[in-house]
């Protein structure tokens, strides 16, 4: 009997040999490395990393009325561009947000182009 009680324990079996293991090594990533898209040629496409803006610029405030400013945060369907892409802080991008969000509330920007 177990310790949970009156159901019997089980023993699981171990059926992986050393002979499954050498068949995983040895698959399409061996040891050469050399040939293939992961040699020294993805490290070149690699982008430089972005930095806020407005960090940049001292900006404490974002204006929900300064269109043109925003508009550089939204893409092309209307949506607000992620952090990752644009670069910004957080506390930065978070400000863009609210401010995109409250221009188009007084509609002052499109919510979605067609």
């Amino acid at each position: 009997m177990g310790k949970r009680g009156n159901r019997p324990t089980v023993e699981k079996s171990t059926s992986r040999g050393s002979s499954s293991m050498s068949s995983r090594q040895s698959g399409p990533r061996g040891s050469s490395g050399a040939a293939g898209p992961s040699g020294s040629a993805a490290l070149n496409l690699r982008q430089r990393k972005r930095y806020c803006y407005f960090c940049k610029e001292d900006v404490n405030y974002i204006d929900y009325k300064n269109v043109a400013v925003l508009k550089k945060f939204v893409s092309d369907k209307g949506k607000i561009r992620p952090k990752r892409s644009t670069g910004n802080c957080v506390q930065h991008q978070k400000m863009i947000a609210d401010a995109i969000k409250r221009s188009r509330e007084v509609a002052l920007m499109a919510y979605f182009r067609r």
